[in-house]
């Protein structure tokens, strides 16, 4: 819908566009919290690596796309399936393990998977999501349809091979994908400074002839923005982007990691000043929202995954019978291992 000047609030979008991108950032915020929570409490196995700190990536890089564009990510991937429209109860009951999932139980935290709304999974192995995401863009190429490809990860993975692999590919084949880097300065428990000779992306984008930017990755205005062009780019010129977005993650890289190797004070600075929900609220009550409507979006934050919450713990664990379900095999027998020949 076309929306009049008057409308107009805030960098070129209208109340409920800017309270709908304030209320995506308060849920993630909330259902992590809340996910967390449960992991102490041993509702959730494994592994559980929040997105706390990040909200304004993901916030401000899929709200632009359309419902048939495919996303796709890494472990921290919770966030990106929300904002894609998957429900908070499917997502939080896969965190527990139970058959409500939206995997059904079956892929836990790090691998989600919602087919209906073309959320394309979180990917365990670091780096692996990209050459999928190539695929999935090359496959929308040949439909014709403007569809495109987005894919998430993180800074430890662009020192995988898949990482350089996607980029050339990517750009050999003019693909419709845009790659978004979530660099929140540490590879696991590793000092970005520690880790790269150069201190951006910008070179590793230029190797391939790809298109980049860099963006503030604490402000969803700055990223929307950012993200609008390289979709275009995608869209109508089939032509890939590097995206690099400056973040910080509030918690650990999982919830078995203390974070004892960063510095106290850089992050309470990241906490106290950076915070992409507290800088996004100050912009809105400068553009005459009043404080009142952004604490209701917080409390409905905060019931929203409370009640995911619930409606995952009275969910039933996957029947053993499950195990032999959604597994791809040959049921002819004419795939299997051949001798090689001499």
């Amino acid at each position: 819908m076309a929306i009049s000047k008057s409308d107009v609030m805030l960098a070129g979008l209208s109340r409920e566009q800017l309270l709908d991108l304030h209320a995506t950032m308060l849920l993630i915020r909330r259902f992590e919290e809340k996910a967390g929570e449960e992991y102490t409490l041993g509702k959730i196995g494994g592994f559980l690596h929040l997105y706390i700190g990040q909200e304004a990536v993901a916030t401000g890089a899929i709200k632009p796309l359309r419902p048939q564009d495919v996303v796709i990510s890494s472990y921290r991937e919770h966030g990106h399936a929300l904002v894609k429209g998957s429900d908070p109860n499917a997502v939080m009951a896969e965190l527990f393990g139970r058959s409500t999932g939206v995997s059904k139980g079956k892929g836990g935290s790090m691998h989600i998977f919602d087919d209906q709304h073309n959320f394309h999974g979180g990917y365990a192995i670091v780096g692996a999501q990209m050459p999928i995401a190539c695929g999935y863009g090359l496959a929308q190429k040949f439909a014709g349809k403007g569809d495109i490809t987005m894919t998430f990860f993180g800074d430890g993975a662009v020192d995988e091979g898949a990482f350089h692999e996607a980029m050339n590919l990517a750009e050999l084949w003019s693909l419709p994908v845009v790659f978004i880097c979530e660099n929140n300065l540490y590879s696991m428990g590793n000092a970005l400074a520690k880790a790269w000779s150069v201190s951006s992306l910008e070179p590793r984008a230029a190797a391939y002839g790809m298109a980049y930017e860099r963006v503030d990755g604490m402000d969803v205005l700055a990223v929307r923005d950012t993200a609008i062009r390289a979709i275009d780019r995608a869209r109508n010129q089939s032509k890939p982007t590097l995206i690099e977005a400056m973040t910080y993650r509030f918690r650990g890289h999982s919830m078995a990691d203390p974070a004892t190797y960063r510095p106290k004070d850089e992050v309470e600075l990241w906490r106290t000043q950076r915070d992409p929900i507290v800088l996004f609220e100050q912009k809105l009550r400068e553009a005459g929202i009043d404080q009142e409507t952004l604490t209701k979006a917080d409390d409905r934050a905060i019931q929203i995954a409370d009640a995911a919450a619930a409606f995952a713990d009275s969910s039933p664990f996957p029947d053993l019978s499950e195990l032999t379900q959604d597994v791809m095999i040959d049921p002819t027998g004419a795939i299997a291992w051949r001798r090689p020949r001499k």
